[in-house]
């Protein structure tokens, strides 16, 4: 049962009244979302976190109707009253409320405001984001903003039940860890107790929840903070939640279960959706080659094809050069898309040249005829096989990329989904809202080879252990053994992604010494305690983590996971209604032991 009453003796929340409640006493409090005079009648409407309910002021009471013009929106105010059923031809459908109304006896004003910096409905939108988080707790009053917290609130509830119901226990990991730079960039805490040393706030609780597998805790998850000092844009946050968890004696098909049921449930519950499982699995190679990304959108075709053998000996230099330096030449039809502008097909190409393209070779069928720079160098064996292969009809363009196979797939799998944008722009439908694409992208390479480092270092992270049947290529072609990772990906969004675990010590320190060429002693310092608890019966085990912000973004159908964030920061890292990150005191630094160092300008 829920309690309303309070010492200020409300009875009933905003949106809780109905046609049952006609004739009897209320008392409800809240904040004035609007104020109307019908002709000496005076209505305003009450709202609280839970909805609106209208309130008119008894035109025989003299105080009321003196009080009204003082009244201001977004005001904190108490309103008793009886409540009655509104005249015929004046219910509001829109409310649900929309069939009675407060008629009030009194008022206590709690609180006037002033009047707000921007319109606190739909129409701030157009308002300029920095000003909104500069007022960010008013952008939280705007129905919208607070329907995306009531839905991360019943998302985080619907996975606190599952992982319950299957027997995980919830475990707080510490939030001051230690550095290990091999990852993204960390936010280092200094020590005052411990001059000179620093903690780290953790990227993830990645070796944390690996000791209690060791510690025999079997199931573990939580809801945790991460923190990652990296160059922020609309999916990422210096500080975000993901939903964390390592299981005990499990393999892939374990994990892949229990996250399609927590997904599955997560969706039924919050959106009242069925989503079908098993979800599709597909090897990173496939993903790459089909759609130039180990995070596919497959809502929509345009799919890669791989035109390599066909241009290997090509008299058209750029691609047989690419083929035989052992790279590749893909291209993928942008369907109906001939009709690109000049700006249009300049920003392909800028977006092209951004990730490491010298330009963006392409084909129009256009008018009866292809019309292209290159076809000069192309013979007709070539365009006829280009025309079968590709299936190119009137009013198509095709796309190519020649040079170093991934390469040339992430810079194709980009231009695919700046294609698609650009064939929605004309008013085609692709990539529909609500078709649900989930998909495992699985068998990573374990590790790649990092020129300017000169080294092999892990694709996902050290602890994945690799493939079995490739244990034996890891001294001898390190390049081509797949790890036991998984990356769970949703309409092109990687949701989250794991792996699972190295569990014998000397395949861990092999991985880490041998293969990824990191000193001796420097595994002793940042891993030793890990590679010695192996030592005293670590079980097999494996994790993921899947980004709650993210999950949440897109169950409220937003682009920005600021927008289900209570106080996100902005692009530049900086919260605007606390102004921080803020200065420290002289005072702070000296107990610190640290100096401030201005750079020269």
């Amino acid at each position: 049962m829920k309690v309303f009453t309070t010492g200020m003796k409300r009875s009933h929340h905003c949106n809780q009244l109905r046609k049952d409640n006609a004739g009897s006493a209320s008392t409800l409090i809240g904040w004035i979302d609007s104020l109307r005079d019908h002709g000496g009648v005076f209505f305003l409407d009450l709202r609280d976190r839970e909805g609106k309910t209208q309130v008119v002021l008894d035109p025989e009471n003299q105080t009321l109707s003196e009080l009204f013009p003082k009244l201001k929106p977004e005001s904190v105010i108490q309103v008793e009253g009886e409540v009655r059923e509104r005249e015929q031809g004046t219910e509001n459908a829109n409310l649900d409320t929309g069939d009675i109304e407060l008629f009030a006896h009194s008022i206590v004003v709690h609180n006037q405001s002033k009047t707000p910096p921007f319109p606190l409905d739909e129409s701030a939108d157009k308002v300029g984001e920095d000003l909104r988080l500069t007022y960010r707790y008013l952008d939280l009053r705007r129905p919208s903003n607070l329907d995306c917290l009531k839905l991360r609130h019943q998302a985080s509830l619907s996975i606190r039940k599952y992982f319950d119901e299957q027997d995980f226990l919830e475990i707080e990991t510490p939030m001051l860890f230690k550095s290990t730079p091999e990852g993204a960039r960390e936010f280092l805490v200094p020590s005052r107790l411990n001059e000179g040393k620093f903690y780290a706030l953790p990227q993830s609780p990645q070796q944390y929840k690996q000791m209690l597998m060791v510690a025999g805790i079997e199931r573990y998850y939580q809801l945790a903070r991460c923190f990652r000092d990296e160059d922020l844009r609309a999916d990422r946050q210096p500080e975000f939640t993901q939903i964390d968890l390592e299981m005990s004696f499990i393999d892939r098909e374990d994990m892949y279960a229990l996250i399609e049921g927590l997904l599955k449930t997560v969706w039924l519950e919050t959106l009242g959706e069925e989503i079908q499982t098993p979800f599709l699995r597909m090897p990173f190679s496939e993903a790459m080659n089909r759609f130039g990304s180990d995070k596919p959108d497959m809502r929509f075709g345009m799919e890669l094809q791989d035109l390599s053998e066909d241009f290997r000996s090509s008299d058209f230099k750029v691609f047989a050069g690419a083929v035989q330096s052992g790279g590749s030449v893909k291209a993928f039809n942008a369907k109906e898309l001939a009709d690109l502008t000049q700006g249009e097909l300049k920003h392909l190409e800028d977006t092209a040249k951004s990730l490491g393209a010298k330009g963006l070779a392409f084909i129009k069928s256009e008018n009866g005829e292809w019309k292209s720079p290159i076809l000069k160098f192309l013979s007709e064996t070539e365009r006829e096989t280009l025309k079968i292969k590709l299936k190119v009809e009137e009013g198509d363009i095709v796309f190519f990329a020649a040079g170093a196979w991934e390469s040339s797939c992430n810079i194709l799998g980009r231009i695919r989904l700046e294609a698609a944008a650009l064939v929605e722009k004309r008013g085609r439908a692709l990539r529909l809202p609500k078709d649900w694409k989930f998909l495992w992208v699985i068998d990573f390479p374990l590790m790649h080879y990092e020129e300017e480092e000169g080294r092999y270092v892990a694709s996902h992270h050290p602890f994945t252990a690799p493939v079995e049947e490739d244990l034996n290529l890891i001294e001898t072609e390190p390049k081509k053994v797949r790890g036991q990772h998984y990356d769970i990906v949703l309409n092109g969004v990687e949701l989250g992604g794991g792996s699972i675990r190295i569990h014998q010590p000397e395949i861990q320190k092999k991985i880490f010494e041998e293969v990824l060429q990191i000193p001796p002693e420097v595994v002793r310092s940042r891993f030793g305690y890990m590679l010695e608890s192996f030592e005293y019966g670590a079980p097999p085990h494996g994790g993921i983590a899947l980004g709650l912000d993210r999950l949440v973004t897109i169950l409220a159908g937003k682009e920005s996971i600021r927008d289900v964030i209570a106080f996100p920061k902005t692009q530049k890292g900086q919260d605007l209604m606390t102004d921080s990150p803020g200065s420290a005191t002289d005072r702070q630094l000296r107990d610190l032991k640290i100096q401030s160092i201005a750079e020269e300008s």
